[in-house]
């Protein structure tokens, strides 16, 4: 799978429903393993702004599973405090 393919997948939060974004950036760690990927940062008023969106990085552990359409993650609660 390419980052172009993989881009085009919704990330859905599997406890909350919630729709993440689509990735928009890869991590990488030591030898160039992906360490996470970056989704669009929580949404306000203010964002619609900013030059710059800011991101927030998605673990790959909590990666369940890469389907056809979407990519579900296992994010609780403090992830976005």
């Amino acid at each position: 799978m390419t980052f172009s393919q993989l881009r085009e997948k919704d990330v859905i939060n599997i406890p909350d429903g919630r729709k993440l974004g689509k990735p928009i950036d890869l991590s990488f760690g030591e030898g160039a393993v992906i360490d996470a990927i970056i989704v669009p940062g929580p949404s306000n008023i203010w964002n619609c702004f900013a030059r710059e969106r800011e991101g927030c990085a998605i673990p790959w552990n909590r990666i369940r599973r890469i389907g056809d359409d979407v990519i579900l993650v296992e994010l609780d609660s403090s992830f976005w405090s």
